[in-house]
């Protein structure tokens, strides 16, 4: 009896070694994978392009054709991280002057500008670059606090958002913020609190952190949940577990010997005092 393609494709097929298969990805927890599965993994909504509905058009020809919303190709430099750019990417493309030249490859850059937000949760100001589709956001949602926590991790993308929605979320479950106001602090809490029921506190302690972050984290904390002991104090340990054995022994020879048995091998005429006649 032939087996079938399928359960022989399966014979051969060696699943790929990734990050959480082996190594300390495959130990980190489940709270910090589903923040991965958040950032890197789910569709961040569209920017470039406008998805279609359905799954056919009609073409002004008369042709039917099948719907396909590919995204366009983004690409993410480091300097993202250190900016909130609202989705925006740098765009990979080419450019032909002439139908007879040869196309060569452009760049898309979204328009950067340097600008100030208020975070109400964590009481400051801050500085950084931005796009103008992050403030028309930020106008959409009445505020950058709202912004950033209604935001999944795939569309904010760069780790200052991350950072900051990470702060913004432990000020709230620690009810930490305004520590010297509690009028304002109760006034903030009750504006806010609605994103808490999102996560719960394990999940907002791994949110936000990059793979060698959460893997730095990983390891101290099994630093402080295990216990080294020294081994100068293992050797002691045992020197004074041998001694007493060696001591218990002593006792127990000696008392089946006699109390006068040691003092009768330093007496060098104990062999005669037995002919010695009592007086």
């Amino acid at each position: 009896m032939s087996m079938p393609i399928e359960a022989r494709k399966r014979l051969y097929y060696l699943p790929k070694v990734t990050r959480w298969t082996k190594g300390i990805g495959a130990a980190l927890p489940e709270e910090y994978k589903k923040f991965w599965k958040e950032w890197k993994i789910q569709m961040p909504s569209p920017v470039y392009y406008i998805p279609k509905k359905g799954k056919y058009e009609r073409m002004p020809d008369g042709t039917v054709k099948p719907i396909q919303n590919i995204p366009i190709p983004l690409k993410y430099p480091k300097e993202l991280d250190n900016g909130i750019w609202g989705g925006e990417a740098v765009i990979q493309g080419f450019v032909k002057k002439h139908k007879y030249h040869q196309r060569f490859v452009r760049y898309w850059v979204p328009n950067l500008i340097k600008s100030v937000v208020y975070s109400e949760i964590l009481n400051k100001y801050m500085r950084t670059i931005v796009t103008n589709r992050t403030l028309d956001l930020i106008h959409e949602h009445y505020g950058f606090d709202h912004y950033i926590l209604k935001t999944p991790a795939c569309d904010l993308r760069s780790l200052l958002a991350l950072r900051l929605k990470r702060f913004m979320l432990i000020s709230l479950a620690d009810k930490t913020l305004y520590p010297d106001d509690p009028v304002k602090r109760d006034e903030v809490y009750a504006k806010y609190e609605q994103y808490l029921s999102s996560y719960t506190r394990e999940e907002i302690e791994w949110y936000g952190l990059s793979y060698p972050e959460a893997c730095k984290k990983f390891r101290n904390n099994a630093l402080v949940n295990m216990k080294i002991t020294p081994l100068k104090e293992i050797y002691r340990q045992e020197l004074i577990n041998e001694l007493k054995e060696e001591k218990l022994k002593l006792s127990e020879s000696s008392e089946e010997s006699g109390p006068t048995k040691w003092i009768s091998k330093i007496n060098p005429f104990h062999k005669y005092s037995k002919d010695v006649p009592k007086s």
